[in-house]
């Protein structure tokens, strides 16, 4: 007789259970796809936020080094606009995850941030993750070096689908449909 073309497999469970023992069942790792769209969608967020509020200004002066060259009250001027561009997303994604549980973004995307076992976050996780965030922003270096080596590592089973953020904090980026009922009313 021949074979069929039907096999089954048996256990395993979800990617998540496969890759993080803790992980509860039928929780499942967000697609990079969607934590890269996220980010880009809160990063756009506080842009058009800013842009409104200093009327375009800020954004015209985060990449002008030609300011660098003017002495020391255009450096500082220079470094002032990065430090609110910076305080500004650290703000957000504090407070917003201490708010919803994660960044509007995640929310859209459906993404939840959640510890190994899938809990919720406490409050003060947020403030250290959000800062963490923060080197993503840097010109050249934050996207085409942080931002890449990380995408490569959400992918990577070996690194168990996280970022170098997500190993510090002991965190994945879960689907939130998936998470257990005690975590997904605890996300607003």
């Amino acid at each position: 007789m021949a074979e069929s073309p039907v096999s089954l497999h048996q256990g395993g469970g979800t990617l998540a259970q496969a890759v993080l023992a803790s992980a509860p069942e039928g929780m499942l790792i967000a697609p990079i796809w969607r934590r890269i769209a996220a980010f880009m969608l809160d990063v756009l967020l506080i842009s058009i936020i800013l842009t409104f509020f200093t009327n375009g200004q800020l954004t015209l002066n985060l990449l002008n080094f030609e300011l660098l060259r003017g002495g020391a009250e255009y450096i500082l001027f220079f470094s002032s606009n990065w430090a609110i561009l910076l305080t500004a997303h650290w703000l957000y994604w504090k407070y917003t995850g201490r708010a919803y549980g994660r960044s509007l973004g995640q929310r859209a995307f459906r993404i939840a941030i959640v510890h190994d076992t899938g809990t919720a976050l406490d409050q003060q996780h947020w403030g250290p993750r959000a800062a963490g965030k923060l080197i993503y922003l840097l010109p050249l270096v934050g996207p085409l070096w942080f931002g890449l080596r990380d995408s490569i590592s959400a992918r990577s089973k070996d690194a168990e689908y996280r970022t170098a953020i997500d190993k510090k904090h002991s965190t994945v980026a879960a689907v939130d449909w998936s998470l257990p009922v005690e975590t997904r009313t605890k996300l607003r």
